[in-house]
């Protein structure tokens, strides 16, 4: 049973930034895509961040480029999200997710992934 496990998440203020962590249990973690996606209260869930297998090719939607940057330890089995100049409107749960067989192009889309975590919640306070 594979598990992923996120952290990092909680009350912070406009401008602060973060680093979520996700732990996954399986093995070996580096045959998997990894991805970060993130919903908010009434809203559908919404791709932030994906990272290749080797860490060496980062994917991210427009609207999040410059402020997210996924990473990766395979040797840790984890993932990492760091969110800078956190706005109101990051509030959010923020989940990751493993992908065996994904291609790139795919990587944006929610159902090609295999496996999810419980997801953590970051709440930003103007």
């Amino acid at each position: 049973q594979v598990q992923l496990v996120e952290s990092g998440g909680g009350l912070v203020q406009t401008g602060d930034s973060l680093r979520l962590s996700c732990a996954a249990s399986t093995h070996p973690f580096s045959t998997y895509f990894v991805g970060w996606f993130r919903q908010a209260p009434g809203k559908e869930r919404e791709f932030v961040a994906a990272l290749s297998r080797n860490g060496g090719r980062t994917y991210y939607p427009n609207s999040g480029k410059g402020r997210f940057s996924i990473s990766r330890d395979n040797a840790k089995n984890t993932v990492y999200l760091q969110i800078n100049k956190l706005v109101p409107e990051d509030t959010a749960v923020y989940y990751c997710a493993i992908s065996a067989a994904a291609l790139g192009s795919d990587l944006e889309r929610s159902i090609v992934y295999d496996y999810w975590g419980q997801g953590t919640q970051v709440t930003v306070s103007s």
